[in-house]
């Protein structure tokens, strides 16, 4: 009963909000620069949200070879650079986080 009751409460907190912004979001019209400014948040939140993960996987700062979350994510990054492909990127930061995972 409590976990049906934890689903309506969430429903009744997020959905009035979110139908307020999509109910009157084609009658708003946003300057230039404040589109232009929200074109920057993906690239300003994901690495906010990665970059604890990987340099403090267990809540203390690691920052040397041993740490698999560093090492790949570095490596991932790189895959990326070079070729531009997220599948592969994905497909190979996790096989080398798993390998790292295993060997370290």
């Amino acid at each position: 009963m409590s976990d049906i009751l934890l689903i309506v409460g969430m429903i009744l907190a997020t959905y009035p909000t979110r139908w307020v912004l999509f109910g009157f979001a084609q009658s708003l019209t946003f300057p230039k620069w404040f589109t232009t400014a929200l074109t920057f948040v993906p690239v300003t939140v994901l690495p906010a949200l990665f970059i604890p993960i990987v340099v403090q996987p267990h809540g203390n700062l690691w920052l040397n070879l041993n740490n698999p979350y560093l090492v790949s994510a570095t490596l991932a990054a790189i895959i990326a650079w070079k070729w531009r492909n997220i599948l592969l990127t994905i497909t190979l930061g996790l096989s080398i986080f798993a390998l790292l995972k295993l060997w370290l």
